[in-house]
Parts: C-alpha cells; sequence; structure tokens
C-alpha cells in the first residue's frame, strides 16, 4: 500500500479486499482496511449493522482514530494480532501487513461486545459527557450498542488469530517477518518477567547483580550438553540481569553480546553446512551486533546463534529428524483437538520452533497448519456420519472457530460441504484421511 509504488499497492489492495470478504462472511466479523499511512478503507460489503455505519458516526469521541492507529502499531511490537475495545466497550481486533519487510497496512476486525462485561450504562453514563451525539437519544444509542452480538474472549481470540493467517497471507517478499516478530516478543516476555524478579530481589539504590562469569560458565556447559530447555533460560537470565544491570550502558552491552557470540562459536565442534560459524561470525554475526540499535535485536542474535548450534549438535548426534518428528506425532494425535502453537509442538520434540517447523514442512510437503486441519476434518467427518451432533457442535469438538469456518475448511479439503457430506452419507473424500495421515507420517520417518 505503498505510495511509490502504485499498481503493486492496487494489487495488494484487491486481494485484501477479496480476503477480508470471505472473511467477513465467513466469521460474521466487520472489517476494516489500512493503508501505510494508518487512513482507513471501508470495503463496501460489510453489512448495515456494523460500527462504522450504526455507531461511529454517532460518537462524540474524537481519538478513535489514534486508538486504532495505536493498537496497529502495538500490534507490530508484538509480532501479531492485538485485540483491543473502544469507550463504547466494543471489541476490536486487528494485524499489521508487511511487504519486503518494511509495514504495507493493516486489517482490522470488529462488531462485538464482550459476552461479560460491564453495562452499557457504564460506557453511556447519563450524568456523563453524552458518547453518542445529539442526534441520537440515550436509550437508542443504548439499543444500537446492544444490537452487536456478544463474543467470549476464545472466540475473539480465535478471530483475531484468523485475521493474523490472513495478514501473514497478504504480506509478500516477507514470509519470514511475522515469525521474527512472534520470535522477538517471546524472547522479550520472557526476559520481562526475569527482569521484574530482579526489581524486587534488588530494589532501587542498592548495588545491582552486573553480569554473571558463573552463570556464562553453566551456559555454555549447557550449550555442550546440546539441552535446548535449561540453554535458553540461562540465556535470558544472563540478558536480563545484563539490561537491569547496565540499563544506559548500550555499547558495554553490544560487546558482551560480541564475546558471548565468539565464546559460542567456540563450543560448536561439530561441522556446520557451507562453513564453520566461526566463518559465519565473522560475515554475519558482527556485522549485525555492531548494527543493532536496541536490546531487542541483540536478544534475538544470540537466541539465533544458539538454536543453529543446538540443532546442529542434535544432528551430529545421531538425533535424527525421524525420532523429533515422531513425538510430535505423538503429541499432536493427543491434541489436535485443541489449539496447540508451533512452539508447543516443537519443546515436545526437543527443536526450536523455526529449526521444527522447517523440518516438518520438508519432511511432510506441506506446512503444520494444513496438516492439523487435516486432521481436524477427517475427526469431522467421521462425526458427522457417527453422530447426531449439530454441524456446530462438531466444530466445537474439532477446534473449529465456529460453524462457518468449519463449512469453509471442510469444503477446502473435501470438495463439498459439511451439510452435503452428511446427506450423502460420505463419500469419497479427495484428501487423505488421518489414518493415512499417520501412515504417511511413518513412511516419513522410516526414510
Amino acid at each position: 500500500m505503498k505510495e511509490n509504488n502504485g499498481k503493486s499497492d492496487m494489487d495488494l489492495m484487491e486481494k485484501a479486499q477479496k480476503m477480508m470478504s470471505d472473511y467477513n462472511q465467513a466469521t460474521g466479523s466487520s472489517i476494516c482496511i489500512y493503508d501505510s499511512s494508518y487512513k482507513p478503507l471501508f470495503p463496501a460489503n460489510n453489512g448495515n449493522n456494523t460500527p462504522e455505519i450504526a455507531i461511529c458516526p454517532h460518537c462524540t469521541h474524537t481519538d478513535c482514530q489514534n486508538l486504532h492507529k495505536n493498537s496497529i502499531k502495538e500490534a507490530i511490537s508484538k509480532g501479531g494480532s492485538h485485540i483491543y475495545q473502544c469507550s463504547l466497550g466494543l471489541v476490536f481486533w486487528t494485524s499489521p501487513i508487511y511487504t519486503d519487510g518494511a509495514f504495507s497496512g493493516a486489517i482490522r476486525g470488529s462488531g462485538f461486545l464482550p459476552e461479560i462485561k460491564k453495562t452499557v450504562d457504564f460506557f453511556l453514563n447519563a450524568n456523563d459527557t453524552h458518547v453518542m451525539c445529539n442526534e441520537k437519544s440515550l436509550e437508542e444509542a443504548k439499543e444500537r450498542i446492544n444490537s452487536f452480538p456478544k463474543a467470549d474472549d476464545e472466540k475473539v481470540q480465535s478471530l483475531a488469530e484468523m485475521m493474523q493467517i490472513c495478514a501473514e497471507s497478504l504480506s509478500s517478499g516477507s514470509e519470514d517477518y511475522h515469525e521474527i516478530l512472534r520470535r522477538r516478543a517471546e524472547q522479550q516476555e520472557a526476559i520481562k518477567k526475569i527482569i521484574e524478579e530482579l526489581e524486587k530481589a534488588y530494589p532501587e539504590n542498592t548495588e545491582k547483580p552486573g553480569y554473571s562469569l558463573e552463570k556464562e560458565k553453566i551456559l555454555l556447559n549447557a550449550l555442550r550438553k546440546g539441552d535446548p530447555i535449561e540453554t535458553r533460560t540461562l540465556l535470558n537470565e544472563l540478558i536480563a540481569a545484563m539490561i537491569f544491570s547496565y540499563r544506559d550502558q548500550f555499547k558495554y552491552m553490544q560487546l558482551r553480546t560480541t564475546e558471548l557470540v565468539v565464546l559460542f562459536s567456540r563450543v560448536e565442534v561439530v561441522p556446520v553446512k557451507n562453513g564453520s560459524l566461526s566463518l559465519e561470525i565473522n560475515n554475519q554475526c558482527l556485522k549485525l551486533i555492531q548494527e543493532a540499535k536496541n536490546t531487542e535485536e541483540l536478544t534475538d542474535i544470540l537466541h539465533t546463534v544458539i538454536d543453529r548450534i543446538l540443532n546442529n549438535i542434535a544432528s551430529f548426534r545421531g538425533i535424527p529428524h525421524a525420532a523429533a518428528l515422531r513425538k510430535a506425532e505423538n503429541f499432536i494425535i493427543e491434541n489436535y483437538t485443541r489449539k496447540i502453537s508451533l512452539k508447543e509442538i516443537a519443546d515436545t520434540a526437543g527443536l526450536s520452533p523455526p529449526y521444527f517447523s522447517t523440518i516438518f514442512k520438508e519432511e511432510m510437503g506441506e506446512n503444520l497448519s494444513k496438516y492439523l486441519n487435516r486432521l481436524r476434518v477427517e475427526k469431522a467427518s467421521r462425526m458427522l456420519l457417527e453422530t447426531d451432533m449439530s454441524l456446530s457442535e462438531i466444530a466445537a469438538c474439532c477446534c473449529f472457530e465456529d460453524q462457518s469456518w468449519f463449512s469453509k475448511i471442510f469444503k477446502a479439503f473435501t470438495g463439498i460441504s459439511p451439510g452435503k457430506y452428511r446427506n450423502q452419507g460420505g463419500g469419497i473424500i479427495r484428501n487423505i484421511t488421518e489414518n493415512n495421515l499417520s501412515q504417511a507420517f511413518r513412511k516419513t520417518l522410516k526414510k
């Protein structure tokens, strides 16, 4: 949506409108598209009962556009979707879009009230400034707001996750960028918790813990053992102590980061594809450290280096991909009817999420999300034939957001709708079944 690239901006806009139209029809959510300057652009398929038509024109709050703009920025910093509420209690969620690693716009969903919420009277208090303009009475304002459906936290979270998938699909030339931002957000969350504990242990005006050489040694030993959980935990503790003790000494932290990366390279005694890690340090890591603008970038560099070393150590020690995938398969089969994240599955396999995602796609020929949906569709197809449960009940049992989304995914895999499949007594599903999936997985593991 950049102004200096008119044709590609137009293509992206058309693609975004088409995808958001499908999202609107599947979920019942009203949607909005923003350009790279945070200007809202409203597709025509929202219908009449949307905040932009039924509520917003009559709302006297003047900072709503700043609310949406700041929420998009919050989503950018989190590396994913962001859920928030306006002054009237309406729930919104947004996800950014990138082109070649640069922000090029955002998509936003809305149209629900929280299921457990303060009364509308709280938001439209007659004794407070009337938040709806004089064209609408207080009673009509309440009626308009209460006309929106309610959604619990889980439903809103699911809607936000689906929108994030759409945003990633719309992004181009930066397929890994969302993953990088999410990874950094997770790293900072873990470090933030450690810093909070340090603040309790070392109040103001007390001597700070400083950089622990002893913890550095323990970290290097954990790395030599190839223990991913202990290594990442110790690294976060070391980084947190460094940030806590030397907040205003970024140059010092850069030097410590350089020293750590060099020490890490000496731990690795196994061959690396296309040369040693030491060579990569000279060519890439040191340059990245010097160019880093903040501690988030330094943290990500350190985590990236240890992930590569840990994965290489695992391969060198004869831990085949098959063993990791077998652990992942068992975990998936036991848990696919609930929401499970890439990180949960990767941790079970003993690998970092980026590396697990790579080998999973290489071995299986499809990404994890598609594989999970295949399993869920197969379970749903059996339930359609073997039970009298409604489509919405089956959707919930198979971890689909709602009946509309279930129908859309089911048809994508089978070629027909769930209702038609049930009415026909089954028939041929054109994609692989759960048993065949498991057999395909095992066949891959034997290679």
